[in-house]
């Protein structure tokens, strides 16, 4: 290969005091873990209400040298209340970000998660949390509709020392009053919410 670099009748020439064109696949090299985090995740369509910093500290190793597998559900849990807030706040202001969190009037509750451990991480680390609602799977009828008192979540691990994903997760959570201790539809309001985060890859916002 190097000789057809220096072949110039070879389409790979490349004269003397030049270089090539840079790799498509290589990351922007003026963009900080952080920056090229958010970027990313954007563009997987994850909302940047979501977004939250989480250190990695030499606690959360396990006897295995790397960061526990429980320690990653919270994480997750700690983006997603800050989600809530966001939530929270668009809905009503800070009074209603503040009630979303501590179980006042209509909020949500989690009612089941699950986690996909891409890669292993190790201390020191800084991950972004990111969160996006969805529709779930796609039915037999045809695509899936919000229902009333439940929508899916999916989320996402950013490590800026990896610069990948390395954890994804799936939730389902539920529209709850807590004045009345039962599930609920919480209206068109808060679902018209949940839907334009839904589509935020699709607009590009």
């Amino acid at each position: 290969l190097r000789d057809r670099f220096r072949d110039p009748t070879s389409p790979f020439h490349l004269p003397p005091g030049t270089q090539g064109p840079d790799s498509p696949d290589s990351p922007p090299e003026d963009l900080s873990p952080a920056e090229e985090g958010r970027a990313r995740l954007q563009e997987l369509g994850y909302d940047p209400d979501s977004f939250w910093e989480q250190p990695v500290v030499w606690g959360d190793h396990d006897s295995f040298q790397h960061v526990n597998n429980v320690r990653y559900v919270r994480f997750f849990e700690s983006g997603r209340i800050h989600w809530m807030r966001a939530l929270g706040s668009e809905l009503g202001g800070p009074a209603k970000a503040d009630a979303m969190i501590k179980g006042k009037g209509v909020s949500l509750i989690l009612k089941s998660l699950s986690v996909d451990y891409k890669r292993p991480v190790v201390y020191p680390d800084t991950l972004l949390v990111a969160h996006q609602p969805h529709l779930g799977s796609t039915s037999r009828t045809g695509p899936s509709r919000q229902a009333k008192t439940h929508f899916y979540v999916k989320g996402a691990m950013w490590s800026y020392a990896q610069r990948r994903v390395v954890t994804e997760s799936d939730s389902v959570l539920v529209w709850y009053d807590y004045d009345k201790l039962a599930k609920c539809d919480p209206g068109e309001e808060a679902k018209a919410a949940i839907m334009r985060r839904m589509n935020l890859r699709s607009t590009g916002a």
